[in-house]
């Protein structure tokens, strides 16, 4: 089982940003100067911890309901981590009053999205080099 902890950016930023840079910068090649951006500091970043203790994976929850920046360690995937942080997001989102939780998801990720009752919307677009699909999900 994996440990979710909602924190901050202040609190998050040192266990975060390695795992996002990481993840989208040295795996992805996004752009090192777009990966943080002013919207950190007004989100709630959600952390996963192995059962050892160590950070696995990230994502945060914009205050207008968007998830993203989702990234979890080559090692971990497919193992529960994105399905942890993800539930822990939109039950956070529901607490908040929010009626729907929507998201960028990267093309290879919608299927996953899917399993999780997000739905796509519109057409596929590229951001940062990487092909995208808009969802969302009611709460």
């Amino acid at each position: 089982m994996y440990r979710i902890e909602l924190l901050s950016w202040d609190k998050a930023q040192s266990i975060a940003a390695p795992i996002r840079f990481a993840i989208f910068v040295a795996e992805q090649n996004v752009p090192p100067d777009i990966e943080l951006d002013d919207m950190d500091e007004k989100s709630v970043h959600a952390i996963a911890y192995a059962p050892d203790g160590k950070a696995v994976g990230t994502a945060r929850l914009l205050p207008d309901g968007r998830i993203g920046r989702m990234a979890v360690l080559k090692e971990w995937r497919r193992q529960g981590v994105g399905a942890a942080i993800l539930n822990a997001l939109v039950e956070e989102a529901r607490r908040r009053g929010h009626a729907e939780v929507s998201l960028s998801a990267q093309l290879q990720a919608a299927e996953f999205y899917r399993s999780h009752g997000f739905v796509a919307e519109g057409k596929v677009y590229l951001e940062a080099g990487i092909l995208h699909q808009k969802m969302r999900r009611r709460l």
